[in-house]
């Protein structure tokens, strides 16, 4: 027959406390990270309108860079001319008697490629703009998996200080009782008191960095409440080649973009060192015989100052500025490829350690104090202690998930193309 005395009783309430945690309803206005993703525009369907302005700016510069290469196709417009001599004048040319009435057309040919060469210059341009676009939209899709996992982090670690608030009412209460039965000093129930206030104001704490992660995350699609995050955290994978090799990214395609850009606009400038001829055809009418004749002339610019020798240098260094660009680019990118994948090979061997090593050695070694503390073993004070050692364990758990997450999430920004 096993029975129990009223002055174990608060020890089986303690132990009690220090396995269990306050249970969680699921509401159903829970965000995902697939949701986040989809609200932000990032993983939003090819015919769905796009409002957040984060990626509405980038894809209208798109649309006015391929405007652009329109445009650049377009040949020069012809020019029409009419004059009238011999006005008004005194004599012979007074009145209209001797009016010649000139009309005329003329269109300006342009020589040296220029529209060939300014097409290309605006292609370039044009395929700029849209890799710079893509580059945003990647760039949003890593900062909503990054704040995401700080909310799901944070979440995590408000239900970590719950369980601990839960655990020191009961200590605190336990505490109380066993001073006043004698079986622990005064002393005793102070500490537990304090250790309860530090624990509350540790969840409000919490609860606050939980709210700020949220609203940060609900500001990326412009969203007016802070969204509820669960406190798990989504399975973020990386590319699984960047864990053994660096590839091309989409950064370094801009950063290549540029430079070709830039090789455009030289040619584009250089064909403009030519001058263009006008060719002209047109009637006259002589008011005084009645007569017509017929005029033909060209027109041509003499490059003897401007030769287009200022803006052929700057494109020139402009090139030189953006090859330079490229080779940072290039290397900056091998570069955060080998610390993303080392930080999160690292971070993926500390969860493997925590979760399955020295998680259960600590829930071992805290169920052994209890057994020892019932048996009269262990003061209160050693199963405060094995509690506490394994909510450090817990919180250094929830850190090394979140680095995980977050060097998955900057593996997958990487690897974009």
């Amino acid at each position: 027959m096993f029975a129990i005395s009223w002055r174990a009783a608060p020890v089986w309430g303690l132990i009690l406390a220090l396995s269990t945690g306050p249970a969680s309803a699921q509401d159903p206005r829970v965000v995902t990270l697939d949701d986040a993703l989809e609200l932000s525009g990032v993983a939003a369907e090819a015919d769905t309108a796009i409002t957040n302005p984060r990626l509405v700016g980038p894809r209208a510069e798109t649309d006015a860079a391929v405007a652009l290469v329109d445009q650049a196709r377009l040949s020069p417009n012809p020019e029409i001319s009419f004059d009238v001599e011999n006005v008004a004048g005194s004599g012979a040319f007074s009145g209209l008697q001797s009016t010649e009435y000139t009309l005329s057309v003329g269109q300006r040919l342009e020589l040296g490629g220029k529209r060939s060469a300014r097409i290309g210059a605006a292609e370039a341009q044009a395929e700029l703009a849209s890799l710079r676009a893509d580059l945003t939209t990647v760039e949003l899709g890593q900062l909503v998996r990054e704040r995401y996992l700080a909310a799901a982090a944070a979440a995590a670690r408000v239900e970590l200080a719950e369980d601990v608030v839960a655990r020191n009412e009961e200590l605190a209460r336990i505490a109380g009782v066993l001073v006043e039965v004698g079986r622990e000093p005064p002393l005793r129930a102070l500490r537990a008191d304090a250790a309860l206030a530090e624990a509350r104001a540790r969840l409000v704490e919490a609860e606050a960095e939980s709210l700020s992660a949220r609203t940060a995350l609900a500001t990326l699609w412009a969203g007016g409440e802070a969204p509820l995050v669960p406190a798990e955290f989504p399975d973020i994978l990386p590319p699984p080649s960047f864990l053994s090799e660096a590839q091309e990214s989409l950064t370094y395609r801009v950063a290549r973009a540029e430079s070709t850009a830039a090789a455009a606009e030289i040619e584009r400038q250089r064909s403009l060192r030519i001058p263009d001829p006008t060719v002209s055809a047109g009637v006259r009418r002589f008011g005084e015989s009645g007569d017509n004749a017929f005029l033909v002339g060209v027109s041509i610019p003499l490059p003897f100052r401007d030769r287009n020798q200022g803006n052929i240098a700057a494109a020139e260094a402009r090139l030189r500025a953006a090859n330079a660009r490229e080779a940072v680019a290039l290397a900056d990118y091998e570069q955060a490829v080998a610390t993303a994948r080392a930080r999160y090979l690292g971070a993926e061997a500390r969860v493997e350690t925590l979760s399955q090593t020295s998680l259960p050695q600590a829930e071992e070694a805290l169920r052994l104090v209890r057994i020892g503390y019932r048996n009269g073993r262990f003061p209160l004070i050693e199963v405060l202690a094995a509690a506490e050692a394994r909510d450090t364990i817990r919180e250094a758990l929830i850190a090394a998930r979140e680095q995980r997450g977050l060097a998955a999430a900057e593996l997958i920004g990487l690897a974009a193309q």
